[in-house]
């Protein structure tokens, strides 16, 4: 793998084809197509698959005797398909070439992050000593996210003939990407048709089976070659095939030493969701005329990935910089300002792959906060995908018996908890029930993004507004779930799953969900406590619209209030327990595990296998009391516990960080990312450790299998923001920009650009221990920034470098004593 802004694999390794297509998947925020090569179909090492933003489909299945509904992200008909053979002059027609066939001799793939581009150098030989060089070069268009083009390019040597190329559109598509799901219901797509039109264009329509979203693809094809050869080159164009969910385009070419061919195919997709363009097939048709040749596409669509680097700048020196432009590429073609303009979520698998089947999770708590600072518009449309839910969450909490918003642990189309009820233990081959639907949490992780969203872009009008409907509800629910414990003369809430989702009920017990999880208490009281604020805040007309959407009733607010200061934070042998009850669970043989099993990320799983189970432990899954060293700072953190009756100290937090780095095994891929953004400031030394293992998590699939399902995007816009919050101490608040930098010694020079408030682009860059502030010439005030306790003034169209402080101040510490 070599060069800053390329991501190459030489050689073919069909063990490593389908992680390969998913690294080196090109999307635009509109629609993603995994690096699958065109030859190629699904089955084996391959995996084609084309993901549009937002698309569901719903299908039943029978699981154990049970009927289980499922809500997937379609795979859609898939526009790739380009193969090709060679007819030497004299001799019968060679075999249909792909990598996987015995003539292959040379294979390189460069994924292009510059110019999202994916190129393919492909070389054949066959018995007779026939060469064929195979140049290919695809791209989804991110000027027009409607478009996507692939220009093949064909050399011959020691042999003259003419190249035979097949280019199709195939529907006969189903959802097979992840063995787990594969004996259940996949197939959502129906009502095939295929066509012609007389300049040549050909189109597949369908739809979805339940969902009912209607589907267009139409498909060009266009061959040159060397020198003398016309636009429209001199081969011969076969009558198009159809079938009823494919349609085929036979071209023959001639081909030899001195002159080359090329055969550029664009496709135009579209859907009976997009505005403004009558039928999704009339429109795919047109888009396809209409679009420019394959010279132009190139061109435009760089222009239009550089306005996006530009936007996004990170600079990061040497191989951690390489991979932070492959994560910044990736979460740029899944949440792109195309997204802004649709009613999509964060899929926490990128549009990459149908792990997790494509629904939203909390990965959004780790996108949004970098989004926020580059693309506000992008994050502003991601939080109205939670708005226009709100109704189905508010239902969701009125039918457990709560009030305000209940929102769901996995969501996809309409809002409603998508989470499964069984889930399939590999390891045992067990389907077991599937309790992850009691995190509760997720909506602490809405209410937040909200807020950090409007933090930092000053968007006052909808804080008022959406942003403050979403969180006075999601008060209410929290409010309505506290309830009162004479004994400890505090409020708890029971029967939840925290972030750690390992423990998911005490051992022993008949009921779900375990108690008092101190994440969720403590991001509970946060969001009570903000609502609270907010809702005083708000001019009166705004105040008397909400009370009349809301029901509220201004008394609630004083209940919010005392819940928001008394709810139970546990606590065991000095540290803060991940929830009631978790210090008297039973520690883990940790070293024989690990000798008996290597890799024990899946510790649940292995233990369910064994008959035994991890409600039995003091063993984690990921960062659970440690992610809200993550979301807050060492001051907001220690004001946080001040206000619920508690004083966090370093000592404490020391400990605590301590107590749970020995009992974590790291299964997912946040966790090494959390665990990284908070070892920074509690052990330096240890942090890179963690660090280095977020940024390679994907690019080596550290999980065994998973990447190639689909990356995981909350971990990669999350070693982006490690950077621009994380190494920086990065806060947007009171209008101005709060820095307590903590760079690592690997990660000591770096350089990132952020828009603020409205104000342009703004360069923050750390080098030697100082740090450099750039802002842009503007007609807004000047920014304030806030380091090391002092205060500085930039005034627009000016840089300052400033000395790092020697060491952190009171005011960012945790406190002084223990529990109080």
């Amino acid at each position: 793998m070599t060069g800053a802004w390329e991501w190459s694999y030489e050689g073919y390794e069909p063990d490593e084809e389908r992680l390969r297509e998913a690294l080196c998947t090109l999307g635009n925020g509109y629609f993603a197509t995994r690096g699958a090569a065109s030859e190629t179909s699904t089955g084996g090492p391959h995996y084609p698959g084309t993901y549009m933003a937002g698309c569901y489909d719903r299908l039943i299945s029978t699981v154990q005797g049970r009927k289980v509904e499922n809500a997937d992200l379609v795979n859609l008909p898939n526009w790739l398909p380009l193969r090709y053979r060679i007819r030497p002059v004299g001799a019968d027609p060679g075999p249909w070439l792909s990598p996987d066939h015995e003539h292959l001799k040379e294979h390189r793939q460069t994924l292009d992050l510059r110019r999202g581009t994916l190129n393919r150098r492909t070389v054949y030989e066959d018995g007779a000593g026939r060469r064929l060089d195979v140049e290919q070069c695809s791209l989804v268009h991110m000027g027009t996210p409607h478009l996507a083009a692939l220009r093949t390019a064909f050399t011959a040597d020691g042999w003259t003939g003419s190249i035979e190329v097949e280019a199709a559109i195939d529907g006969d598509i189903r959802n097979t990407g992840v063995p787990r799901y594969r004996d259940l219901s996949n197939r959502h797509l129906t009502a095939w048709s295929t066509g012609t039109e007389q300049d040549g264009v050909v189109w597949l329509r369908c739809r979805t089976v339940e969902s009912d979203i209607g589907f267009a693809l139409a498909s060009r094809v266009a061959t040159s070659g060397g020198p003398g050869r016309s636009p429209e080159g001199s081969g011969r164009h076969s009558r198009p095939r159809q079938t009823p969910r494919q349609v085929f385009q036979t071209l023959v070419l001639p081909v030899d030493a001195e002159r080359d061919a090329v055969v550029d195919k664009t496709v135009a997709l579209y859907t009976s969701r997009d505005r403004a363009i009558g039928s999704p097939l009339r429109a795919a048709v047109a888009g396809v005329r209409t679009a420019p040749d394959f010279a132009e596409l190139l061109a435009s669509h760089c222009r239009a990935w550089a306005g996006l680097w530009d936007r996004a700048r990170i600079e990061v020196p040497g191989e951690a910089g390489r991979i932070l432009r492959l994560h910044l590429f990736h979460v740029l073609q899944t949440l792109s300002p195309h997204t802004a303009e649709l009613d999509v979520g964060v899929p926490a698998r990128g549009l990459h792959g149908e792990a997790y089947r494509g629904h939203v999770f909390w990965d959004e708590l780790f996108v949004l906060r970098f989004l926020s600072l580059h693309f506000p518009e992008v994050s502003r449309g991601l939080l109205d995908y939670r708005y226009r839910r709100l109704p189905a969450a508010c239902r969701a909490a009125q039918q457990a018996g709560r009030a305000g918003a209940m929102f769901p642990w996995q969501s996809a189309d309409d809002g409603r908890e998508e989470t499964q009820e069984l889930h399939l233990n590999p390891r045992s081959g067990r389907w077991l029930p599937d309790r992850s639907r009691l995190q509760h949490h997720v909506g602490s992780a809405v209410a937040y993004n909200v807020w950090q969203y409007c933090q930092a872009t000053a968007d006052t009008d909808y804080l008022h507004s959406k942003g403050a409907e979403m969180l006075l509800q999601i008060a209410r629910f929290w409010a309505s779930g506290a309830d009162w414990d004479a004994s400890l003369a505090r409020y708890r809430i029971r029967g939840v799953v925290g972030p750690d989702e390992y423990h998911d009920a005490y051992p022993g017990a008949g009921s779900a969900g375990i108690d008092d999880n101190a994440y969720t208490n403590v991001t509970a009281a946060w969001v009570l406590a903000r609502a609270t604020e907010l809702y005083r805040d708000l001019p009166e007309p705004r105040r008397r619209t909400l009370l009349e959407r809301s029901g509220l009733d201004p008394a609630e607010l004083e209940r919010w209030e005392d819940i928001s200061r008394r709810l139970y934070v546990p606590y065991h042998r000095g540290v803060i327990s991940q929830f009631a009850g978790y210090g008297e669970l039973d520690e883990l043989d940790w070293a024989a595990y690990r000798k008996r099993y290597g890799d024990i990320r899946r510790l649940d799983r292995i233990l369910e296998a064994e008959g035994d189970t991890v409600n039995r432990y003091q063993a984690s899954k990921q960062a659970d009391v440690l992610m809200l060293g993550y979301l807050f700072s060492p001051g907001e953190l220690g004001g946080l516990f001040q206000r619920l009756g508690h004083v966090l100290d370093d000592e404490t937090w020391r400990a605590t960080v301590d107590h749970y780095l020995a009992r974590t095994s790291h299964g997912s891929t946040l966790s090494s990312l959390v665990h990284a953004w908070v070892l920074a400031r509690v052990h330096r030394e240890e942090a890179w450790t963690y660090c280095e293992e977020a940024l390679t998590g994907d690019v080596v699939d550290i999980q065994g299998g998973t990447t190639a399902e689909g990356i995981h995007l909350g971990a990669m816009a999350g070693t982006l923001d490690f950077v621009q919050r994380g190494m920086t101490g990065l806060e947007t608040r009171d209008d101005a920009l709060w820095l307590s930098p903590a760079p690592l010694p690997q990660l000591s020079k770096f350089g990132v650009r952020i828009r603020f408030r409205g104000l342009g682009d703004v360069d923050l860059g750390i080098r030697a221990r100082r740090l450099r502030i750039a802002v842009p010439h503007s007609h807004h005030p000047a920014v304030r920034l806030v380091l090391g306790g002092h205060t500085h003034v930039i005034a627009p169209g000016t840089e300052r470098w400033l000395d790092l402080p020697t060491g952190r101040r009171s005011d960012r510490r945790h406190g002084k004593g223990r529990q109080g």
